[in-house]
């Protein structure tokens, strides 16, 4: 399943064809929009010559910092951002044999497993790995059992909640108003 997630095609393409591509995609989405995060992995591959978890993990860190540095910058946190993906590189390459697709088919786990191996990576606190298991079952077509139950309010139908739900410009504009809806009732909330 072809997505379309930073509105650049070749940043679209290797995030459809490449997992570790995607799973890194979900680690760089905090504190910049989603596209941005999104491309980012295309940037690493152009930059890197490789996206293989083995061949970033391996990677000098100084020399993996100025990649994400290099202009246009991969996040705008380069230095803990690039030290992040390096470890998730590392325990992909690891911990799943450098196949990242192994983290929700090895052994064919249901929904509440996969978001469990998910937890267990670096960078994946419970919403990410909550987003990202919805992401799997909406667009990838995981058919794990209990994926929207292990996803929660991310794994309804029709949520347009996260990147999860993205699959053009009118679902994007849907998930930045529930984003925008939710920032000001968290607002609200605060000043009272």
């Amino acid at each position: 399943m072809e997505l379309h997630i930073t509105g650049e095609p070749a940043a679209d393409k290797l995030l459809s064809e490449d997992d570790f591509a995607l799973l890194t995609g979900m680690l760089l989405d905090q504190q910049v929009t989603m596209e941005s995060a999104f491309a980012g992995p295309e940037k690493i591959r152009t930059r890197l010559g490789s996206l293989e978890p083995g061949a970033v993990a391996a990677h000098d860190p100084a020399a993996f910092v100025e990649i994400f540095k290099e202009r246009p910058a991969v996040h705008r946190f380069p230095g803990s951002m690039a030290a992040r993906v390096q470890a998730l590189a590392e325990a992909v390459q690891n911990d799943w044999d450098g196949d990242a697709a192994a983290i929700w088919t090895k052994g064919s786990p249901d929904g509440a497993e996969v978001l469990k191996r998910l937890k267990a990576l670096p960078g994946f606190g419970e919403q990410k790995a909550k987003i990202f298991l919805a992401l799997l079952g909406k667009q990838r077509g995981l058919a794990a059992a209990g994926w929207r139950e292990a996803a929660g309010h991310y794994g309804e139908e029709g949520a347009y909640l996260s990147v999860a739900d993205i699959v053009d410009p009118e679902s994007l504009a849907k998930v930045r108003a529930s984003k925008q809806a939710a920032k000001a009732a968290a607002k609200a909330g605060k000043e009272r």
